[in-house]
């Protein structure tokens, strides 16, 4: 795969980033030009790791654009337009899929269908689909309507005391999950070898594979250890900032081969 190959769209840091919204997190102040430093880095390393990064212009009215993984799945056949749980971030998917059109059919999850990208862990074949406060029934009954031609088959997980499904379990190798059983039921999982998140780092499931590396924040140390431990190879990064708002490194970026 040459750089060419694989594409990793991102939004910058909307100006007005620090009114974000929160779920599950109380409100901290939030550095502006560090959450800028930072995305940056994530960035540049996923042009380290052969992506071509196209940056979309910042919406500086939309606090949580920079989470752009949100708006869209993208497979090999088709990109779906997700319809976001939180209203106010449905102004976020016009941009993200006149930029995909470019790539890929377009499909859409339309009205009363919920959908949103964080909720989705793509494994193979398989869409684990996370039920949430942001996804709904509905919208995980239009998104398999829209891939089951093309042989992907749908498993609903409920989620629990978190934002996402990918708040709670990523892909971390082959045959590896990084996993949170406080929220979500590991049984979901059966035949995957499963690296739980140390009890006092309840935010470290989510985490970023390509190929064989896994970008991982910088903030959950011990649960770091124990993925090394299980022989996984990680490169931390400093995302501080970005984690105040609720996003983590599978948020800011939709990566895709074309």
């Amino acid at each position: 795969m040459t750089l060419l190959d694989r594409i990793a769209l991102t939004r910058l840091v909307s100006q007005s980033f620090e009114h974000c919204l929160l779920t599950h997190l109380d409100h901290q102040p939030i550095d502006l030009q560090l959450a800028r430093k930072q995305h940056a880095a994530y960035e540049h390393l996923l042009a380290e790791h052969g992506c071509q990064v196209l940056q979309l212009p910042e919406q500086p009215d939309m606090p949580d654009a920079v989470f752009i993984e949100d708006t869209a799945l993208v497979l090999d056949e088709l990109a779906v337009i997700t319809r976001p749980g939180a209203a106010v971030r449905r102004l976020e998917v016009p941009s993200v899929m006149q930029a995909l059109g470019s790539y890929r059919g377009v499909f859409t999850i339309d009205e009363p269908g919920t959908l949103e990208g964080g909720d989705i862990l793509r494994i193979g074949r398989t869409l684990y689909l996370g039920l949430s406060s942001r996804t709904n029934q509905e919208g995980i009954t239009q998104l398999e309507q829209l891939v089951a031609p093309f042989g992907y088959r749908i498993v609903t997980v409920p989620v629990v005391g978190c934002l996402h499904l990918k708040s709670a379990v990523t892909q971390v190798g082959e045959n590896f999950l990084l996993l949170n059983p406080a929220w979500v039921d590991t049984s979901y999982f059966a035949g995957f070898q499963i690296v739980h998140v140390d009890p006092t780092e309840a935010l470290a499931a989510n985490a970023l594979l390509i190929d064989e590396t896994v970008i991982y924040p910088l903030s959950f140390p011990t649960t770091r250890n124990r993925l090394e431990r299980s022989g996984i190879l990680v490169q931390a990064l400093d995302v501080s900032e970005l984690g105040k708002a609720e996003g983590g490194v599978t948020c800011c970026s939709l990566i895709f081969t074309v």
